[in-house]
């Protein structure tokens, strides 16, 4: 289907294109067709006045021409001089003689260089792309040949280029004549090259463009970048790709937007001492006169520019082989190779491609898998087809003295990069507004895919309901959040759908979807357009239960947030005690925003009624209007009701007081009767209700009061939560001991039935034949001890630490390490911060490296963070990877808040220059600083901040904004209610 808008701003919005749009698009330029009628005395004048225009242009054509032959064309320059490329030197008079074209026949009318998107006139069918790899000088030169096709008559090529010197340009026909180049030239304000012809390209014919460059192998952590390690005290180099979302044009002149796919065939020279990677297998080498060897690739399927990927680099590798003959190795500094880290993760992936293949009923595309370890990375990994990227820490494992956690989110990083081989690779969003179906499907598989390597983790059940849902709804709670599907209009745009939001906010529209139709089919999204794009539209073919599935679908998709659903036995005398009554309203943490949204969902409320021994069947209620009434079933006064059954809903379910009095002494009395998930629910819930001020501030606490009997990890898990938001809010007050012994006195028993764990011979990191959920228990027991002030709990720690110092054997279990070295380091002296900083440069383990960096955040000498965040940046002491993570730590540390806000401003132009780009990198680091300032004074420099700095960085500074808000409210409105009731006696109730 074509446009229905033929202007050049149709094409902004890919909801606007089928499926099928690379096949058959075609964009009209915009015609206006004017009557003018003018006065006979006009006329001469008029005539005069176009004379003159002609005079004017020829001389300032004249002009022109002579400039060009003055060397307006020459942009040769040497390698290493990477300060002419980009939007300086010549590249900057060539942008702005092209934006100053305002006389040059139809690029007065159309410039559509000038537009945020590609002009679709003409698309690539395939690049044949050759580099010559510098490593010596860290630059790289390169020629690329397109084949194009003409989709309708037009005079220009307008494709992406940023921070290339383009030398030469060529373009022919498909029978091999020359066509004359008028003109080619960057347009650095929408990273754009345009090549000007002397005569239009015929629609449907094909044509080939040849472009020549030069580029630096740049030290960031976009486009093609460069990165080190240190083997034998020998630093060494490696370059690798990271292309998406939009800097493949970092790295060659391209298509770069995802609609454009087209296959690529690749070659790279280089110095023999480097192997190459890419995401075909090597399908023809041969040493150069020079030395050097070059490397062509098995040309790729269909697929977009983001989904390019090579690397440089001098790695060792493991390899493994599937059933059906699928190549998987495993790349990564030799000394890891060689120590087996790499293993584990070969392992999983052989298992979980034919896991994928059985379940989508489609086979893995190409013959090889190379998974690539890197020191840095904007990302934990990146799904390039055929040659998927991982930063060191998501993918190396170290099995004696990594955690069941690290090895958890590990398995996890794994699994949705591999599902990411069909859901992204093989079929691509069309623009990025809809990244979330990817995104979203790789999200809900990673759940998925590890319950099926680990069904004892019981991760789709139960873990999925703390890590995504309630995660994910406390940045969705907030008035600056967003609709999983948004309008992306221009490249700038494009760090707003790159969140949670995208990635886990969906995983609840999947669920919702799974429970109220056929159910959504994966297999024929793989099946009928394997290689094409895909837009949300294609999910809503399904009929659904009485209800329009498609509308239903959008009420969750295109709006933002979530709603919280008020459930209470109806009061009226009209109507019998078996009658609930049901209202809806958009849950916001901000109470002041409330009444200015307006949003309704269709919600398919699930309800149970209970008492003390038992529950009944529950019922399924669709919720379309804001307030309704449902029969459920005869109830009396002992009789509660509890809604959203597991939590399968993406919304918070609040009751009446007397509802939740019931729940709670439900809770304390029998909690089994209720599920482990919709305990975790509840105390969820409830904080987070409290905290929005739809609940009196000691509903939560006395919910947890029941914790002591509590024997499941997810209720706990979903308790600490909560506890941890609630401590970083009150860590600063006066009166802070009130609560961290309230939290002690619920931790107490649980933990010391627990225990601690022991380091029996060969069990060290064997955690796949023990009981996860209770491995799990035992960490979050001993971290909430530890982390509020448990004296049993800290003398553990300190002689765990005084007993690796004296003997330098690390006795520590793995799975609590960090608790340990965070309370050691807390507790102890300069000296045994000394020892850990000195661990830290020693160990080669990365997770083991990882903990060791976050425990020196701890301390609560101010002058060892100072020194610590210093070198974090100033210095090649700590990993590029690592800096965010440092200064965001130092700021959870209550000695150390100030300390991080301040270093955080004083170098914001440096951090915003290194990782400003890297999409959630910065985000998580504007976060992470900001996100427990709660005082008037933080939220005032906060204000001052975002004014001075100048920027607006994506979502992230009206986000941080919102939640600082939101804390000082919390302060203000509800902090004394809340130390009121923890002065209560014990036997006081609620109110």
């Amino acid at each position: 289907m074509g446009l229905n808008d033929s202007s050049p701003g149709a094409m902004r919005n890919g909801r606007g294109l089928s499926d099928q749009w690379a096949e058959s698009v075609v964009v009209r330029p915009r015609t206006t067709e004017r009557h003018i009628t003018v006065h006979k005395r006009l006329v001469l004048g008029f005539a005069l006045s176009i004379i003159t225009l002609i005079i004017v242009t020829a001389v300032a054509v004249t002009l022109s021409v002579r400039f060009d032959d003055c060397g307006g064309r020459d942009r040769g320059g040497g390698r290493g001089e990477a300060g002419s490329r980009g939007s300086g030197g010549s590249g900057r008079l060539n942008g702005s003689r092209g934006e100053r074209m305002g006389d040059r026949g139809d690029e007065e009318v159309v410039q559509p260089w000038k537009n945020s998107r590609l002009p679709g006139s003409v698309r690539p069918r395939h690049y044949d792309l050759r580099l010559a790899v510098y490593m010596d000088n860290f630059t790289f030169s390169g020629e690329v040949s397109i084949e194009l096709e003409c989709v309708n008559a037009t005079r220009f090529i307008v494709l992406h280029a940023d921070r290339l010197e383009v030398d030469r340009v060529s373009v022919a026909a498909e029978s091999g004549a020359v066509m004359r180049v008028h003109r080619h030239f960057p347009f650095p304000a929408n990273q754009m090259y345009v090549v000007v012809l002397h005569r239009e390209l015929k629609p449907g014919r094909m044509y080939r463009l040849n472009v020549s460059f030069d580029a630096a192998i740049e030290d960031e952590l976009l486009g093609f970048f460069r990165s080190s390690y240190t083997l034998q005290r020998e630093r060494r180099y490696l370059a690798v790709t990271q292309f998406s979302p939009i800097h493949a044009r970092k790295a060659f002149p391209c298509f770069d937007e995802p609609v454009y796919k087209a296959t690529f065939s690749l070659s790279l020279r280089h110095d023999p001492q480097y192997t190459s990677l890419s995401n075909m297998p090597v399908d023809s080498s041969w040493p150069d006169e020079d030395g050097w060897v070059t490397n062509r690739f098995a040309r790729t399927p269909r697929m977009s520019t983001y989904y390019l990927a090579w690397a440089v680099c001098n790695f060792t590798y493991r390899e493994t082989q599937t059933s059906g003959g699928v190549a998987i190795r495993l790349y990564a500094r030799p000394d890891a190779i060689s120590s087996g880290a790499g293993d584990y993760a070969l392992h999983i992936t052989k298992r979980l491609l034919g896991f994928y293949e059985d379940y989508f009923k489609v086979q893995y595309s190409l013959p090889k898998l190379d998974l690539l370890a890197v020191p840095k990375h904007p990302y934990a990994a990146m799904e390039n087809w055929g040659l998927s990227v991982f930063v060191e820490q998501k993918i190396l494992l170290d099995a004696d003295v990594s955690s069941s956690s690290y090895q958890m989110e590990l398995t996890m990083v794994v699994v949705h990069e591999i599902c990411h081989q069909w859901f992204g690779d093989l079929v691509t969003p069309v623009w990025w507004e809809d990244v979330w179906l990817k995104e979203g499907f790789a999200h809900f598989f990673e759940y998925v895919g590890t319950d099926f390597l680990f069904p004892k983790w019981n991760m789709e059940k139960q873990r999925f309901l703390t890590d995504v849902l309630h995660e994910v709804m406390l940045l969705d709670g907030l008035s600056s959040s967003h609709p999983i599907s948004q309008e992306v209009e221009q490249a700038t745009d494009i760090d707003r759908v790159f969140d949670w939001i995208a990635y886990k906010k969906v995983d609840q529209r999947f669920q919702l979807f799974c429970r109220t139709s056929a159910g959504f089919q994966t297999q024929d999204q793989l099946t009928v357009k394997p290689f094409g794009p895909s837009s949300r539209d294609g999910l809503m073919e399904t009929e659904g239960r009485d209800i329009d599935i498609g509308e239903m679908m959008d009420r969750w998709t295109l709006q933002m947030g979530y709603p919280v659903v008020t459930i209470s036995k109806n009061q009226s005398e009209q109507l019998p005690t078996h009658y609930i009554t049901v209202t809806q309203e958009h849950f916001l943490y901000g109470e002041e925003v409330r009444n200015n949204l307006s949003l309704q969902w269709q919600i398919p409320l699930t309800v149970a009624v209970g008492n003390a021994s038992a529950v009944c069947l529950e019922s399924l209620i669709w919720i379309n209007n804001r307030t309704e009434s449902h029969r459920i079933g005869q109830m009396d006064d002992s009789t509660w009701l509890l809604g959203n059954i597991n939590q399968t809903g993406y919304f918070r379910v609040n009751y009446d007081l007397q509802n939740w009095k019931l729940l709670i002494q439900q809770l304390h009395n029998n909690p089994q009767i209720i599920s482990v998930g919709n305990r975790a629910g509840l105390i969820d819930d409830a904080f987070n209700l409290a905290r929005a001020g739809y609940l009196p501030q000691g509903v939560p606490l006395q919910l947890i009061g029941y914790l002591p009997e509590e024997t499941s990890f997810l209720p706990w898990h979903a308790a600490s939560r909560a506890l941890y938001q609630l401590d970083k809010l009150l860590d600063r007050t006066d009166d802070y001991r009130l609560f961290s012994d309230y939290v002690l006195k619920h931790v107490a028993s649980r933990y010391h039935q627990m225990g601690w764990p022991t380091n029996g011979p060969g069990t060290e990191g064997n955690i796949l034949q023990a009981s996860y959920q209770t491995e799990e228990l035992q960490r979050e027991l001993i971290m909430l001890a530890c982390s509020f002030g448990n004296k049993q709990c800290h003398r553990q720690a300190v002689a765990y630490i005084s007993d690796w110092i004296s003997s330098n054997k690390n006795r520590i279990p793995p799975n609590i390490r960090d608790i340990v070295y965070c309370t050691g380091v807390s507790l102890m002296d300069e000296d045994v911060w000394e020892f850990i900083w000195m661990k830290f440069h020693s160990t080669s383990a990365v997770s083991e490296k990882k903990i060791l960096l976050e425990a020196l955040t701890c301390s609560d000498n101010t002058f060892l963070l100072n020194r610590l965040l210093n070198l974090s940046l100033t210095s090649d002491l700590v990993p590029e990877q690592d800096v965010i993570d440092v200064i965001i730590h130092v700021g959870r540390n209550p000695q150390g808040r100030n300390l991080a806000w301040k270093y955080f401003r004083d170098k914001w132009d440096i951090l915003n220059a290194r990782y400003g780009e890297a999409l959630f990198m910065n985000s998580k680091l504007i976060g992470g600083v900001t996100e427990f300032l709660n005082t008037e004074r933080e939220l005032n420099e906060l204000k001052e901040f975002i004014q001075s700095s100048g920027v607006g960085a994506g979502p992230a500074m009206p986000r941080a904004l919102e939640i600082v808000e939101g804390n000082v409210r919390w302060h203000r409105l509800h902090r004394r209610h809340f130390y009121q009731w923890l002065r209560k006696p014990p036997s006081s109730t609620y109110g």
